[in-house]
């Protein structure tokens, strides 16, 4: 008899560990759930109608050729690093929170999308009042946030299924804050003036962060900026500078780099702060910045022969890029193999540098603590290879 009772207080003891999240060691994570902007976007930009007040360019070929063989909204010629880690997870592609209407939210059980293309930390409000004008997308982190509470009566009726939903999710914060900065410097603003910039955007990210904590969230997943000096866009933008301004191991643009870390410091720092106040909270700092630079110091090393600082899609020049004629438009050219190339479109990456950036984060050492250590299962996974579906 007393065998028998133990066998069930083992039984509901491992119930409810299960019902609480807490063999994440082993079992990970039930579902993502992705706040950010076009580094994330799967799709959510494709359905989102008047939010956008422009055509994005990710909505006609060649975007999606690589993998998907079609435009989805996804700003690259394939994979994006949610789609690689959902992979790694043994997850389907976490669907866009627009795709086929927010009401259906059955197909959302392993997770949800609210990332959208052209997305800012800071709401038009606060961008407004810092003379920021978003001519992009209305959507922000608070908005993509608000269609996150909309949406959890419809995952259950219940608050505490919703709460353990959050809680056996995981949750990855972006990245968002990039087009807090990149609006500013297409209008000339200078770097002096964006780092003012730079508490506020912050200070918006940890407020989510904490409003999700409070919801249930147990770890989140929070990207740093990355080396925004090497993106061909801004080297076309900043052509001609002096060579003084250029690291000469990788011709990226040393201070626009250095801005970034910047950024990256000033979020880890309140990080630190977070996690003080929720020890018991898993707060994964990833650093895309480092995991990036990877192949912008050794491009060969990772099979990108073309060089790491040409678009692969673009409408010429030295780094393939023009505003005028960005990727898609009928007088832009594309390359051949794109997985020799870093960067897709001038201001995305490819799927294959993605990929980098995704084995350096989740199955290397570019996160803070270690993913591996919270998740060894999927680091050990093995994740698509295939150039096609």
């Amino acid at each position: 008899m007393a065998s028998s009772s133990s066998n069930i207080f083992s039984f509901v003891g491992f119930i409810m560990m299960l019902w609480s999240g807490s063999l994440y060691a082993n079992g990970c994570y039930t579902s993502i759930i992705s706040f950010g902007d076009s580094i994330a976007d799967t799709g959510n930009v494709k359905h989102l109608g008047s939010i956008t007040n422009e055509a994005f360019p990710s909505l006609f070929p060649p975007y999606g050729q690589t993998f998907f063989h079609e435009p989805t909204g996804r700003c690259s010629d394939g994979r994006l690093i949610i789609d690689f880690l959902a992979e790694s997870l043994e997850l389907p592609f976490i669907p866009p929170y627009m795709h086929e209407g927010s009401a259906n939210m059955e197909k959302f059980k392993h997770g949800v999308n609210f990332a959208v293309a052209g997305s800012t930390a800071m709401n038009s409000q606060h961008l407004a009042a810092e003379g920021i004008q978003n001519a992009a997308t209305n959507a922000s982190l608070e908005v993509e946030l608000q269609w996150f509470k909309h949406s959890l009566p419809l995952i259950s009726g219940n608050a505490l299924d919703r709460r353990n939903y959050i809680g056996q999710s995981l949750i990855l914060m972006g990245e968002i804050g990039g087009n807090d900065y990149n609006i500013p410097m297409r209008d000339n603003k200078s770097i002096e003036d964006m780092e003012l910039f730079v508490p506020l955007v912050v200070n918006t990210i940890a407020l989510a962060i904490n409003e999700l904590i409070e919801m249930g969230a147990q770890t989140l997943v929070v990207p740093g900026n990355f080396p925004i000096g090497c993106s061909p866009a801004h080297l076309t933008v900043m052509q001609g500078s002096e060579d003084e301004e250029y690291d000469p191991t990788t011709g990226c643009l040393v201070r626009l780099n250095q801005f970034a870390e910047y950024h990256n410091q000033m979020l880890q720092t309140k990080l630190n702060q977070i996690r003080e106040f929720h020890p018991d909270v898993n707060i994964i700092y990833a650093d895309y910045y480092n995991a990036a630079m990877q192949f912008y110091r050794f491009p060969n090393k990772f099979g990108f022969t073309n060089g790491a600082l040409k678009a692969c899609c673009g409408g010429g020049g030295l780094y393939n890029y023009n505003s005028t004629v960005t990727c898609g438009h009928e007088s832009a050219t594309v390359c051949d193999e794109p997985d020799r190339y870093v960067s897709w479109d001038g201001v995305h990456l490819t799927e294959a540098a993605y990929k980098v950036i995704f084995k350096g984060l989740f199955q290397g050492p570019y996160t803070t603590p270690a993913y591996s250590s919270l998740c060894p299962a999927s680091s050990q996974m093995r994740v698509g290879l295939s150039s096609s579906s």
